[in-house]
């Protein structure tokens, strides 16, 4: 008998609760495919930093399966609530406390069980669209296989078994207290609105207000971890107390009789809004702190995306290059290897020069943006000290200005397809990174580059800024183009190999290249990495960077791309789970109030308005609700991102603007929340209306 009346009343949750039980499903759908890439990665065969995704993906599931235990344990708790009543009834009629509570738990453990089915099924399907999207990142074709990993299932099962018994258990506990008396008033104290002292707490809402622009004003200023954490956790207070002024600025409104009550329906819509969000005000500041981080976690993702697409594929132009410390090495071995597993089209070897000075190095310094005033004294002027400083310790630049002589970067150009430069014994060029060309285009007037005869001093001929391997190969940032005979007054600094092959290199080429060293102090993921000190260096990118000794362009590129996709997956993962959750509570508590709403509509029809009025209050009712959070959290978390944009475009060279990160996540986002506003208004609309005929 029991199972039957929990079978009988799962059925009619599942149609109150529809929204959230498609939640849940596509959130276990989620975990399942995310989780395979734990157990299931088939990607690891082709990278030594195999437990980088894993890493990434566990981290991920351990903050969404603290958000989906809050979800489970909020609808748990409010679907008991809202059945407070039935349970009262259920005692009055003699059932024990003990026979309730196992039919509740049945009930919800169905509801989970169907849920969790579906979303296993569509997991499924889920994991093969991921794979593939995957495979194409690192360009290996990817043939689709259904297959099934016990302990993939397992985490899936402990992850969701885990977060619904733990709710149900604490639901459990709570029904056990409760008596007929409070089963039967649970659910008109919850719609209760306790108005106290409103005029004190209005002022919660200017306060509230001032502190983010506040926030606004300073947050770029920011630079000390204390002083952020400050900030942010005074904001998360704010984003609580918001909610209460609101409440109470929107009943001390109405209590004056403000000109704005008597539009239209607004005293109507006043009222609802000022009760749903006094009785929910915890919930709704939860719900904002989501659709914040849920922002963040996306943008940055399209940040990384955006490097990946746009800026990855110029920082290896060569298909192989190598580097060498050593000015006279002849590259013997990496020669050898090059020909034995390749079909070599060109091969070249050249010297990077240097006549030890560092007015070059200085005067990048103190001029590009990265670094502000950082190496500048108070009136402007270089600070010796800290760029020596700098150039000795940090390796972003060489200890001494990087030279090439024009023969060298017309062969290399030549290599590229890029046309050749011309520059006559007086003259000299810069060859530039991309994303540095607008930033130097002053350089020409202020260095002093002495001619071959060591009396004069060459002129700037023009700067180039194609991608040009500048990473710590062909410089760091840039390299000095000047005409041969200059060279015999100048040092060689290091050497360098370039090569052109045929088709696309071997899959363990910058393998077979890296092992030509047993230099294990300079190893990283398997890679040599240059020893960033006198005459090797990094470059500035100080968000993305990979300055390695063997560059091998078609085994690099995927990689990389593979590293950022460790980094993008795991945060829209994040970003939808967490937008998810926090509209799917916004939605149930409309459809489960929509027929408390019922008897106040049929009181407005019979008051003249007609079914299209009716309608557009509704849309109007919820319109405010859903956008309540979500306008806040866009507030909140738009000065952040603009900020952090700013500064990625700056520091990578992405070439879009720095707000359309910020644009493309908030459209990402509000393309699910009208699914979701559309699901509630049309199951809101028929629940209305069925009591009117």
């Amino acid at each position: 008998m029991l199972s039957k009346l929990a079978f009988r009343n799962m059925k009619r949750s599942a149609k109150d609760y529809l929204v959230y039980m498609l939640t849940m499903a596509v959130v276990t759908a989620l975990m399942y495919a995310f989780n395979s890439l734990i157990f299931q990665n088939d990607i690891n065969q082709y990278f030594e930093l195999e437990a980088l995704m894993e890493v990434m993906i566990g981290l991920a599931t351990f903050f969404i399966v603290l958000i989906v235990a809050w979800l489970i344990n909020y609808m748990v708790r409010f679907m008991l609530e809202k059945r407070s009543s039935e349970f009262g009834i259920y005692l009055l009629l003699g059932m024990k406390k003990k026979m309730i509570s196992r039919i509740y738990m049945r009930e919800n453990i169905l509801l989970g069980g169907i849920s969790f089915l579906i979303g296993i099924l569509f997991g499924i399907l889920l994991r093969q669209v991921l794979l593939a999207v995957m495979f194409s990142m690192i360009r290996v074709e990817y043939r689709i296989h259904i297959s099934f990993n016990k302990w993939t299932v397992l985490m899936t099962v402990l992850c969701y078994a885990g977060c619904y018994l733990l709710a149900l258990f604490r639901c459990r506990r709570k029904f056990k207290k409760m008596n007929i008396h409070d089963l039967m008033d649970a659910k008109r104290r919850n719609e209760e609105i306790k108005e106290k002292k409103e005029g004190l707490k209005q002022l919660l809402l200017p306060v509230s207000v001032l502190f983010i622009l506040a926030f606004w004003a300073v947050f770029s200023m920011l630079s000390d971890v204390g002083e952020i954490a400050l900030f942010l956790t005074g904001l998360v207070i704010t984003i609580y107390l918001f909610y209460m002024g609101l409440s109470a600025w929107i009943i001390c409104y109405v209590r004056k009789k403000g000109n704005g009550i008597y539009k239209g329906q607004n005293l109507f819509l006043l009222r609802q809004f000022a009760s749903k969000i006094r009785t929910m005000q915890f919930t709704m500041g939860t719900l904002t702190a989501l659709f914040t981080l849920a922002l963040m976690g996306a943008s940055v993702a399209l940040m990384f995306s955006g490097y990946e697409n746009t800026v990855l594929e110029e920082k290896f132009p060569f298909d192989v290059q190598v580097y060498s410390g050593d000015p006279e090495d002849d590259f013997t071995d990496e020669l050898e290897v090059l020909q034995e597993n390749t079909e070599p089209l060109k091969l070249y070897t050249y010297r990077i020069y240097t006549d030890h000075a560092d007015q070059v190095n200085t005067w990048m310094l103190t001029h590009l943006r990265a670094w502000g005033t950082m190496y500048q004294k108070k009136d402007g002027s270089p600070d010796m000290d800290k760029v020596k400083s700098m150039l000795k310790e940090e390796g972003v630049y060489c200890t001494c200005d990087t030279y090439m002589g024009i023969t060298d970067y017309n062969y290399l150009r030549d290599m590229l397809g890029y046309d050749r430069a011309e520059i006559s014994d007086g003259e000299y060029l810069v060859h530039i990174k991309p994303r540095l060309y607008e930033e130097v285009q002053g350089i020409g007037e202020e260095l002093k580059i002495a001619d071959a005869s060591g009396n004069g001093y060459l002129s700037c001929a023009g700067i180039y800024g194609e991608p040009f391997s500048q990473d710590g190969h062909n410089g760091g940032d840039y390299v000095v183009v000047v005409p041969d005979k200059v060279l015999n007054r100048m040092k060689p600094y290091y050497s360098e190999l370039a090569a052109d092959i045929k088709g696309a290199a071997p899959r363990d080429l910058n393998q077979k290249l890296d092992g030509l060293t047993d230099d294990e102090e300079h190893d990283f993921g398997g890679h040599k990495m240059p020893d960033l000190e006198g005459n090797s260096c990094s470059g500035s990118d100080n968000i993305i960077n990979y300055a390695a000794v063997n560059l091998v362009r078609d085994n690099l590129i995927p990689e990389v791309k593979f590293m950022l996709a460790s980094l993008i997956i795991p945060l829209f993962y994040i970003g939808l789970v967490f937008v998810c959750v926090a509209v799917t509570v916004l939605s149930v508590q409309q459809l489960s109030d929509s027929a408390k709403y019922k008897f106040r509509y049929d009181v407005l029809a019979k008051l003249g308005l007609e079914r299209a009025q009716l309608h557009s209050l509704i849309r109007k009712q919820l319109g405010a609700y859903y956008l309540c959070p979500a306008v806040l959290a866009i507030i909140i978390s738009g000065k952040m991102i603009l900020t952090m944009s700013k500064g990625f475009v700056m520091l990578t060279g992405v070439p879009v603007s720095s707000g359309s990160f910020f644009a493309k996540s908030i459209a990402l986002f509000f393309g699910i929340y009208v699914v979701y506003f559309a699901v509630t208004y049309v199951g809101f609309v028929r629940n209305v209306d069925e009591e009117r005929g």
